[in-house]
């Protein structure tokens, strides 16, 4: 089957969502599938559209419907979608996903999100990851936290920054940042944070490869976003073995389970101090984060999100 998938994310981009389709057209072309990846849809021949998000691919899912009204179509709802768009712009959110057979989301509570009506059409497809070439090495000299995702306002990107101007002294955590700041004034805060926090270094932009490298060496990752559909670096953190703090958001329940031990109270720095430095002095506390993520990682395989979509793409093909 030929299938055109289209993205909002420019082809050279490292953002979320170009990770998605560039994964899931690996995925698709293994069972068989000949996939385009596009930022648009101009009428161009195949059997299926996929769309990532309901809104910013409006018009693409749109002009698509326009020209094969019958043709199968697949939207994978996006965080903003569901957290902002549905609020901020419904008719053109909601007129995506009724034009939609099929929706596709990314972590188990957004059904909750959504009106009665679509939750028939939605099937959860757990992003994954591949694991680590070899064991972990985690820091000694210094507890390390990686915090990955751009500099952006859903991602609250200095919240562990804030986090750890709190602890004590003796404290030997260190925060490593990595993501690209999506204005000058982002990375100019950053900036900012470094030269007033000695516990907290940006490292801007990085490949996937670097990300990688950052999970061999961390002893934590903290997620401390405001919203999300279902964040990527949660996948990969849990199949590379590191243990997770995340803000209690429902992107992160929805993956990690509502009885999940390392949640924080989003927004919240002194929660966050605090479940860090617990992280730090506590090995037990530690250990049952490792544990719990060893539990979850056999839901982000390969295999299972290739599966996933075969079922999708069976019900509406």
């Amino acid at each position: 089957m030929k299938i055109h998938l289209v993205t909002p994310a420019k082809e050279n981009s490292r953002n979320g969502n170009r990770t998605s389709a560039t994964r899931w057209a690996g995925l698709l072309r293994k069972t068989g599938h000949r996939v385009n990846i596009d930022t648009d849809y101009n009428g161009e021949p195949t059997d299926l559209l996929i769309a990532l998000h309901a809104w910013r691919s409006a018009a693409a899912i749109r002009r698509y419907r326009e020209a094969r009204p019958a043709g199968p179509l697949v939207v994978a709802l996006g965080g903003t979608d569901v957290n902002t768009f549905l609020k901020t712009d419904p008719l053109t959110t909601l007129a995506s996903m009724q034009m939609a057979d099929a929706l596709v989301c990314l972590h188990d509570l957004i059904a909750e999100e959504l009106p009665l009506e679509f939750r028939q059409k939605l099937s959860v497809i757990r992003q994954s990851a591949l694991p680590l070439p070899r064991p972990r090495n985690p820091s000694k000299r210094s507890f390390d936290i990686c915090v990955i995702g751009h500099l952006r306002e859903e991602k609250d990107p200095f919240r562990t920054a804030l986090a750890a101007r709190l602890l004590p002294p003796e404290s030997k955590i260190r925060v490593l940042h990595y993501g690209k700041a999506h204005s000058l004034q982002w990375a100019a805060q950053a900036e900012v944070e470094m030269r007033a926090n000695p516990r907290y270094r940006w490292q801007g932009e990085v490949s996937a490869g670097q990300v990688r490298q950052a999970y061999m060496r961390a002893n934590l990752m903290v997620i401390s976003s405001l919203q999300e559909g279902g964040a990527n670096v949660v996948s990969e953190a849990l199949v590379a073995g590191v243990p997770i703090i995340a803000s209690d958001i429902n992107g992160n329940i929805g993956l990690l389970g509502r009885d999940f031990a390392g949640y924080f109270r989003v927004g919240d720095e002194i929660s966050l101090a605090a479940r860090i430095r617990q992280a730090e002095v506590d090995e037990s506390f530690l250990t049952s984060l490792e544990q719990q993520g060893r539990a979850l990682a056999p839901l982000f395989t390969p295999d299972q999100e290739s599966a996933a979509w075969q079922k999708v793409l069976a019900a509406v093909t």
